[in-house]
């Protein structure tokens, strides 16, 4: 059992602002994160409104920033997955490797994908994914996306960049994204854009090793199916009293919840750094109330 003033459960761009920034008030937070540090920035083709790349920077290596800020202010990144998180008379953190009791809990988990419209056959589920960084190194396939917001245009620029061809299916007719992503998507010869368009079924054919779509005008054949449907905040952890007191905890100062996971519409980078900031900025300040 460990019992650090401050614990920090996921290090996305929230989690590693809110981290620096302690460390540099001579604090030493615990810094959890169950995957890879930078959160959902390794899915991001280009972050564009990120302040200082007036070019833009691929969300891969916005993250290894990140990690290097964080490596060169000693920052420190613990690999484990927060299981249960309760609170009653104080915090009680379970993990995959131990139990955490701190004062203050900053949540900064993100979000994870929306369950999958369809059934995905036991065979196919090397094929089947709702995040892009699993098709990092594939080059020359078939891809099919199904969505029509930002993610998926991001997504379809993204693999059509390294040489695959996409199709997108959106269901209704109406785009999500922002126009300039539906206007390089037009414009790029590899992309291939379907409305009204559903997917109902996925079969895996073992003889060619791809993918067999069923939607409600036509079937096709893929390689990668990639699923751009939104997402939620990624909260299962907590506790039923966690959240039925989670106001209460936050006008405490005892939680924090910064970043994605709470965002709603607003999720950017820019804004998760900047409410990872603000939480340590007002923990740091409320250190003599909560001791």
């Amino acid at each position: 059992m460990s019992n650090p003033e401050i614990l920090i459960v996921g290090a996305g761009p929230a989690g590693i602002a809110a981290a620096i920034q302690l460390k540099r008030y001579g604090l030493a937070p615990v810094l959890l994160e169950k995957d890879s540090v930078g959160g959902l920035l390794r899915n991001a083709n280009l972050v564009e409104n990120y302040p200082g790349f007036p070019n833009g920077i691929p969300g891969p290596k916005l993250a290894a920033l990140f990690a290097r800020q964080m490596r060169r202010i000693g920052v420190e990144v613990t690999r484990d997955e927060v299981l249960h998180l309760d609170y009653a008379d104080g915090w009680l953190a379970e993990t995959s490797r131990t139990v955490y009791r701190p004062r203050v809990v900053v949540i900064a988990t993100g979000t994870r994908s929306r369950p999958l419209p369809v059934e995905v056959p036991e065979p196919a589920r090397g094929r089947v994914f709702s995040e892009i960084w699993p098709l990092a190194d594939v080059r020359g396939r078939q891809i099919v996306i199904v969505g029509a917001g930002d993610a998926a245009f991001d997504y379809a620029l993204n693999l059509a960049g390294r040489g695959n061809t996409v199709a997108i299916l959106n269901r209704g007719r109406e785009t999500s994204c922002l126009s300039l992503l539906w206007e390089r998507a037009k414009a790029n010869p590899n992309i291939s854009y379907q409305e009204q368009t559903s997917l109902q079924h996925i079969e895996f054919d073992p003889q060619t090793n791809r993918l067999h779509l069923l939607t409600n005008h036509y079937s096709l054949f893929t390689d990668y199916l990639l699923f751009a449907i939104g997402r939620q905040p990624a909260l299962d952890f907590l506790s039923e009293r966690v959240k039925n007191q989670q106001a209460a905890l936050a006008e405490s100062g005892k939680l924090h919840l910064v970043g994605d996971v709470h965002g709603g519409l607003f999720r950017q980078t820019a804004i998760a750094a900047g409410e990872g900031l603000r939480a340590a900025m007002q923990i740091y300040a409320n250190r003599g109330v909560l001791e």
